[in-house]
């Protein structure tokens, strides 16, 4: 998948911009507080319907501002093109697919991929778990779309339990039931769905692990499913419903699931340093987007943020190396362009204040 337009207003200090992207690498430049990252997050914003930065997506908005809108045209690798947008006014957030109301944001999300690489990657390996699940559940919206359907049942079922949890008094099995059944059934399900995945997903990222991480060894990636599997799902509910009703929320299930990552000879997450962190969260970005290209035929958008102050220039060489090899379009951003790509023919933007240019 490749950008062949982007259009941003009111995103933070970007109050109109229009850039034409090439479709291989793409580097912004400018001073710090420009509004570089901005344009990387309004690509991301399209793939995830959420930002890479910590905050609300009400803290998107440029300040004084009360509208917000992000418009692409995104051409996939069988020629198909997709005009996908997302805006906010007055409160309300839309997502739209070629000029059409979208009926979920899950709708756009599947329609554009982009996967990024910045200062706050590291969260995958050493943040909460809800980044890792987060990793997992968008790479199988874009590669198992029986996924999705299980995702939504699942959300939906753990709404109503907790509200009954919440309403507080005695206990009611038979209303409890039907939902626990319900969240039974979608739960294993998510939880096949991941593990399949994760299967698939172990070999790309140890290619790249091999590369950037080769003094710690083999990589492997054990996952919990959110309870102890010695019980099946719907029996757990049904034996968690007294401490759930005093805690009021589910405390099982995938939405509780996590995986930890382990090297031969860093068994532990502990035994990493943060540059170690770092480079294993590259390797497992670099694995997603290689495999959704196994999977999908085309690689997703990589965007790169202030990259050579993420890596040194001997790992910034090596993602450059690996990139170009990959007919992947690619957003790079820095306060200059990165020593890395000197040498390489590349498409240069320049940011300023929140204009953004093309560079002859």
């Amino acid at each position: 998948m490749k950008f062949e337009s982007l259009r941003i207003a009111g995103l933070r200090c970007l109050e109109s911009v229009s850039l034409t992207p090439a479709p291989g690498i793409n580097v912004f430049v400018g001073p710090n507080g420009a509004g570089k990252t901005s344009v990387l997050e309004a690509a991301y914003l399209l793939s995830h319907g959420r930002s890479f930065r910590a905050g609300s997506r009400d803290v998107l908005l440029k300040r004084g501002s009360n509208a917000l809108s992000v418009f692409a045209e995104v051409r996939s690798e069988d020629g198909r093109t997709r005009r996908l947008g997302l805006g906010r006014e007055g409160g309300r957030w839309q997502a739209r697919v070629d000029g059409d109301s979208a009926a979920s944001l899950g709708a756009l999300v599947q329609e554009c991929a982009v996967v990024c690489f910045e200062p706050g990657s590291h969260d995958l390996i050493a943040g909460a778990s809800d980044e890792r699940r987060r990793f997992l559940d968008w790479g199988l919206f874009h590669v198992e779309h029986a996924f999705v359907n299980h995702w939504r049942r699942y959300q939906r079922a753990l709404k109503q339990r907790n509200a009954l949890l919440r309403a507080g008094g005695p206990l009611d099995g038979g209303l409890l039931e039907p939902w626990e059944a319900e969240l039974a059934v979608a739960g294993e399900g998510i939880t096949a769905f991941r593990r399949g995945y994760l299967e698939r997903l172990i070999p790309h990222i140890r290619e790249f692990t091999m590369n950037v991480l080769p003094e710690l060894g083999d990589f492997s990636i054990r996952y919990r499913p959110g309870w102890d599997e010695a019980a099946d799902l719907g029996t757990t509910l049904a034996e968690r419903r007294v401490r759930d009703l005093g805690r009021g929320h589910t405390t099982v299930g995938p939405h509780r699931a996590d995986f930890s990552i382990a090297f031969e000879h860093a068994p532990l997450r502990e035994h990493l340093s943060r540059g170690q962190e770092k480079l294993c969260a590259l390797a497992c970005l670099l694995g997603q987007a290689s495999l959704h290209a196994e999977i999908r035929g085309e690689w997703p958008v990589v965007c790169l943020d202030d990259l050579a102050s993420e890596l040194d220039r001997t790992h910034q060489e090596w993602v450059v190396a690996q990139l170009l090899g990959r007919d992947a379009q690619v957003f790079i951003t820095g306060t200059e362009i990165p020593s890395a790509l000197a040498d390489q023919s590349v498409t240069m933007f320049h940011v300023e204040q929140g204009v953004v240019t093309a560079l002859l």
